[in-house]
């Protein structure tokens, strides 16, 4: 059966599709994470604090939806992708899903009881369903731009070294906590402008300002770090083998090894490529901006602006390899090397052509439905509220 789309567009449509899915998730369930990681902090009474919970009270579950579609994407679309660093990094998986897990319980259980430890306690284990997360996300990306310690044998069966199974710490070095860092600074920017726009005027809204404007100038500091890191040290691998686009999915077909400065080599070829870090700079200090001005969509626009160039550098950056290995030239994954087949791309992107558009029409619904500021005057008055 002729498709009408050929084998190397789908693939990229899919790569570009996935990418646009972590953006949905970084975005959306980014201001949630980025609350719980302010909420001790911008948050001193504990009417304040569940104001600020309530700010995305409504919305959380719904927002989850999108590391859902991310995950199986991944699963559906590109499944050595989703073998090989689900398995490599469990660990760290599991250390996020368990903090993620704290939200809903703390959510749910926090007010219950009118104990001053208790919710305090249950505060703390919101801020680490937060704060773990986006560290880890960005930990994940920064291994994934230094390589993985992966082999396929002949029968593309994969196999790590041992450290890497074993050591939850030996995920974390000097880079990959920059680029943690990175990930928190921008995960709590985005959630401090979007408590900006929730929160009715007053300290708790005013405090989540000035921890904003911290954010975004740290957001800006540590991505030209990043840069110059990849600038001047060893990270970035190179594809050395001639890989047809349109041939069949098999890791040990392409030949990938470690070459310094080659993560940049993508914005010689293509300029338009470095919209992409110029927005991951130009964004938080739209936002920055927003702030200063008391404009609180011009803040959350800046944002997520920044969140879309800085995930856009790295897809950018890397294409077409998707996860490089460090222990075998012919084990690393690529656009061209770990997609689902042909039929399955296409079938897919039908699904998602129908459906998407009925998803973002639905999330834009209930945005407009529930939009408003949260005040202390209504956690008195509606019964709903946590």
């Amino acid at each position: 059966m002729e498709l009408p789309l050929d084998y190397p567009t789908l693939r990229v449509i899919w790569w570009g599709l996935v990418g646009v899915l972590l953006i949905g998730f970084a975005i959306m369930d980014g201001f949630d994470m980025g609350v719980a990681a302010l909420l001790p902090f911008v948050a001193k009474s504990d009417g304040e604090r569940r104001a600020v919970i309530n700010t995305v009270g409504a919305t959380w579950e719904g927002n989850q939806v999108w590391f859902i579609l991310g995950g199986g994407a991944i699963f559906a679309a590109w499944p050595f992708v989703y073998s090989a660093s689900f398995s490599g990094f469990y660990l760290a998986m599991f250390l996020v899903l368990m903090a993620l897990i704290l939200r809903p319980v703390g959510f749910k259980y926090r007010s219950k009881r009118p104990g001053k430890a208790w919710r305090r306690n249950w505060d703390w284990a919101l801020f680490a369903g937060g704060f773990i997360p986006a560290l880890v996300f960005g930990v994940a990306i920064g291994n994934v731009l230094q390589g993985a310690p992966i082999h396929y044998d002949g029968d593309l069966r994969v196999t790590y070294q041992d450290q890497f199974l074993g050591g939850l710490l030996g995920l974390f070095t000097p880079f990959t906590l920059l680029c943690g860092l990175t990930s928190v600074a921008m995960l709590v920017l985005q959630g401090s402008t979007w408590l900006a726009m929730k929160l009715e005027k007053g300290d708790a809204r005013d405090r989540a300002v000035r921890f904003g404007a911290i954010s975004a100038l740290a957001l800006v500091v540590f991505f030209a770090i990043g840069y110059l890191f990849i600038r001047f040290s060893n990270l970035g691998f190179s594809v050395v083998t001639a890989v047809s686009p349109d041939g069949a999915s098999n890791p040990t077909r392409a030949e990938v090894i470690p070459a310094a400065g080659a993560w940049l080599t993508n914005f010689s070829k293509y300029p338009w490529m470095w919209a992409a870090p110029l927005l991951g700079f130009a964004g938080p200090l739209l936002a920055l901006l927003g702030l200063r001005l008391r404009s609180d969509w011009l803040s959350f626009i800046g944002s997520s602006l920044a969140i879309v160039g800085i995930i856009g550098t790295v897809g950018c950056s890397m294409f077409p390899i998707i996860l490089p290995s460090t222990v075998d030239a012919h084990s690393s994954l690529l656009v061209w090397t770990a997609s689902s087949s042909h039929m399955t791309l296409f079938i897919m992107l039908l699904v998602t052509v129908l459906f998407l558009p009925i998803v973002l029409l639905y999330t834009a619904w209930v945005y407009k439905v529930l939009f408003g500021r949260v005040s202390t005057e209504h956690l008195k008055t509606n019964p709903d509220l946590y």
